[in-house]
C-alpha cells in the first residue's frame, strides 16, 4: 500500500524509515512527540507535519534552532516529495510515495527453550551486579566495584549515540568508583578540545603540563600531596586550582595516544591510589577505539556540514529577525522559478550569500555558480572576462579563452555590482539576455548559451536610469523579481547569533580556546551602527579572536572605532547604556589607569599587575582612552 514516509539520512535514525500514519506528526525532544530526537540543539516541541488533503505541511513550532527545509528555515510549507528536512543533527527526506515494508511475524519453535528478559540480564545492567541480598553496598570489595564499573564503561561504549555522548558516560562510569571532584576527556594533546565535567559544574581545563606528560611519554600518573610534596615546582594552573590529587592515563598504548583520560580531586581527606590508577588506565584502553571511531565521525559531520553550508550559500546566513524571515520566504519563491533575480543591498550586507542560496535552491544547482564582480576588472579586460575571446584578438591573446558566460552554461551567472558596467558592455549583456547569445572577442562564431543572471548592485539603478548613466530597458531586464537586503543595524538581534558564529568560525582557525562574548562587549557590538555591515562585523570578531589575550572577547579587544562610537538618540545618549553613563565609566577607567601609572612609575608590566590586567590589554586600553 502506497504511503508518505520519512527516510532518515543522518542523525541517531540513519537509515530507518519513519511512515506518516497519523494526522499529525510532531518531532522534537519531548517523549511525547512522534518522533523524540533527544539532543540539545532540538527543542521540547521543535516542528509538526500535518496532512491537509492528500499534501502534508510542515510547520516551525517556534523551536530555537530553527527547522529548515531544503538548507533554509522555514517557518510553514508545503512538503514537496524529495524535500530534506533538518531537526537538529537529523536530516529526513520526505517521500510523498513509497511501499512501506512490512515486517513479518518471527516464529520461533523449539523443544526446548531459555528466555531472558532484558531486566533480567544481569551483566546488561551493571547496577544488578551487586545485588546481593547478603551485602550491604559498602561490603563490596575493590575488585568487585571496579568490575560494576567496567560493565558500566562497556554498557555506555555500546550505548552512546555520539562522541560527546561516549564521553559522559565513561565519565559518570569512573566518577561512580573513583572520588573524584573533576573529571576530562583530552583528545590529541588539546585541553580546549574534549569533555570536561566537575562536581560544582564550574568550567575547568586539565594541567597541561600533566597531559603533555602522559601524552609524551605514553605512561600513566597519579600524583598525591602535589601542594605539599612539589609546593614551588607546582604549575601554575594546579596552584590555582588547589588541586591535592590527581590521575591520568592514556588512551591507547604505544608511542602515539588518541588522549587523555584525566581525574582530580581538590579535598584533602581524599587520596587517590594504584587501584584508582589501574581502573582509568584499564578504561582508557578499552575506550581507544570507539572514542577513536566517534572522533572520526564527529570530524567527517563537520567537514560534511561545512560543505552542505558551502554548496548551499549559507556560510555566514545566520539571522532570525523579521527582516530576515522575509529573505528566506523570497529566496524560497525565487529560487525554483528560474527568473532574473536584482538583489539590492549596501556593501557586506551578504547580497552574494542570497544569490548562492538562490543558485543552489533551484533546478541549476548541479551546474556552475559563476561570480563577476563588474567594479574589480577594468573595462578593457571585462568584455573578454564577460565573453571570451579568441587566439590573436588582441595583443597578448596568445590561446582562445572562454568567457564566464559561456562557463556558466546550464548554471547561473552573478553580477556583482551591476551598477558599475560601463554603457558599452551594458548593451552587450542587454544583448544576451535578449537572445541567449554572443561572439568571443575578435570571433564571429555565435555562441548559444543556457544561463539564469543573479544580479547586485550597492547602488540606486531606478536613480541612475534617471541620470542617464544606467540603461532603462537593461534596467526593465534585470529587475524582473527583486529583493533588497536589510542593513545589519536594522536587524539589531541578528548581531550577537551572527557574532558568535564567527567567534567559533574564527577561533577554530586560531587554535584558541574562547568561551564566548562578555556582556560589556556584546553591548559594543549592540550599540555600534556597522556601516560595513555582516562583513564589517566579521572582521571585528576576527580582529578580536586574534589579538585576544583572554578566554573571553572584551571591549578591549574589539577594534577602538567600536568601543569608543555608538549611535546616539534623539537626547544625545545611546540606546543600551546612555551617553551620561558611558562617558561616567570611561572617565573612571582613565583615572584608574593613571593612578595605576603613577604608582608602578610609568612601568606597563607593573600597571597591568596592579589593575589585574594583561600588559596588551591595558596597552589597547590606553590607546581607546586617548592616555599616552
Amino acid at each position: 500500500m502506497a504511503q508518505a514516509r520519512l527516510l532518515a539520512l543522518s542523525g541517531p535514525l540513519e537509515g530507518n524509515e519513519l511512515p506518516l500514519l497519523e494526522q499529525e506528526f510532531t518531532i522534537g525532544r519531548d517523549e511525547s512527540n512522534s518522533l523524540c530526537l533527544e539532543e540539545p540543539t532540538v527543542s521540547r516541541r521543535h516542528c509538526l507535519i500535518r496532512r491537509e488533503g492528500s499534501g502534508f505541511k510542515l510547520r516551525d513550532l517556534g523551536s530555537a534552532n530553527r527547522t529548515k527545509v531544503n538548507g533554509l528555515p522555514a517557518e510553514e510549507t508545503e512538503l514537496a516529495h524529495g524535500d530534506e528536512i533538518a531537526v537538529g543533527s537529523s536530516r529526513l527526506k520526505f517521500l510523498a510515495n513509497g511501499d512501506v515494508p512490512v515486517t513479518p511475524d518471527e516464529i520461533f519453535s523449539a523443544t526446548s527453550t531459555v528466555v531472558l528478559r532484558s531486566n533480567e540480564a544481569r551483566y546488561a545492567h551493571p547496577d544488578q551486579v551487586l545485588d546481593r541480598n547478603d551485602h550491604s553496598p559498602h561490603d563490596h570489595s575493590p575488585h568487585e566495584r571496579h568490575l560494576k564499573t567496567l560493565l558500566r564503561a562497556a554498557s555506555a561504549i555500546s550505548s552512546a549515540a555520539d562522541l560527546e555522548d561516549l564521553q559522559s558516560h565513561l565519565i559518570e562510569a569512573l566518577r561512580e568508583a573513583i572520588p573524584a571532584d573533576r573529571g576530562a576527556i583530552v583528545l590529541d594533546g588539546d585541553v580546549s578540545e574534549g569533555y570536561f565535567w566537575s562536581r560544582d559544574g564550574k568550567e575547568f581545563r586539565p594541567p597541561q603540563s600533566i597531559v603533555t606528560r602522559v601524552m609524551d611519554e605514553g605512561v600513566a600518573v597519579c600524583l598525591n600531596d602535589i601542594l605539599l610534596e612539589n609546593g614551588e615546582d607546582a604549575s601554575l594552573s594546579i596552584k590555582r586550582s588547589r588541586i591535592n590529587s590527581l590521575l591520568a592515563a592514556p588512551i591507547g598504548t604505544g608511542g602515539n595516544p588518541l588522549g587523555v583520560l584525566y581525574l582530580d580531586s581538590r579535598r584533602h581527606d581524599i587520596r587517590l591510589g594504584e587501584e584508582d590508577l589501574q581502573l582509568t588506565a584499564g578504561i582508557a584502553a578499552m575506550a581507544l577505539a570507539p572514542l577513536a571511531n566517534a572522533l572520526r565521525v564527529k570530524r567527517l559531520e563537520r567537514e560534511n556540514q561545512r560543505l552542505e553550508q558551502e554548496l548551499r550559500g549559507e556560510g555566514g546566513m545566520v539571522g532570525d529577525s523579521p527582516r530576515m524571515r522575509d529573505v528566506y520566504k523570497f529566496i524560497r519563491r525565487a529560487a525554483p522559478s528560474g527568473s532574473t533575480v536584482l538583489i539590492c543591498g549596501e556593501s557586506g550586507s551578504g547580497k552574494e550569500l542570497v544569490a548562492r542560496a538562490i543558485h543552489q535552491n533551484s533546478s541549476r544547482s548541479a551546474r556552475h555558480f559563476v561570480a563577476i564582480n563588474c567594479a574589480a576588472i577594468t573595462e578593457t579586460l571585462l568584455e573578454s572576462e564577460f565573453f571570451g575571446h579568441e587566439k590573436g584578438a588582441f595583443t597578448g591573446a596568445a590561446l582562445q579563452k572562454r568567457g564566464k558566460l559561456e562557463e556558466a552554461d546550464g548554471g547561473t551567472v552573478f553580477l556583482d555590482e551591476i551598477g558599475e558596467l560601463a554603457p558599452l558592455l551594458q548593451a552587450k549583456l542587454l544583448r544576451v539576455l535578449q537572445e541567449r547569445e554572443f561572439e568571443r572577442v575578435g570571433g564571429t562564431r555565435t555562441i548559444r548559451i543556457d544561463i539564469r543572471v543573479v544580479a547586485a548592485t550597492n547602488r540606486d539603478l531606478a536613480e541612475m536610469v534617471r541620470k542617464g548613466s544606467f540603461r532603462q530597458d537593461l534596467f526593465y531586464r534585470l529587475n524582473v523579481v527583486s529583493v533588497t537586503l536589510p542593513p545589519l543595524r536594522e536587524r539589531r538581534a541578528d548581531i550577537n547569533p551572527l557574532a558568535t558564529f564567527f567567534l567559533e568560525k574564527h577561533r577554530d582557525r586560531a587554535g584558541r580556546f574562547i568561551a564566548g562574548i562578555s556582556p560589556s562587549a556584546q553591548t559594543c557590538l549592540m550599540n555600534y551602527d556597522w556601516p560595513g555591515n555582516v562583513r564589517e562585523l566579521q572582521n571585528a570578531i576576527e580582529h578580536a579572536v586574534v589579538l585576544g589575550t583572554t578566554d573571553e572577547i572584551l571591549p578591549e579587544d574589539l577594534p577602538d572605532s567600536i568601543v569608543q562610537t555608538g549611535p546616539e538618540g534623539d537626547d544625545g545618549e545611546t540606546p543600551a547604556t546612555g551617553g551620561k553613563f558611558h562617558e561616567t565609566i570611561r572617565q573612571i577607567k582613565r583615572q584608574l589607569v593613571v593612578k595605576a601609572m603613577d604608582q608602578a612609575k610609568q612601568n606597563y608590566t607593573e600597571a597591568a599587575r596592579l589593575l589585574g590586567l594583561h600588559p596588551n590589554n591595558l596597552h589597547r586600553l590606553m590607546k581607546s582612552l586617548n592616555l599616552k
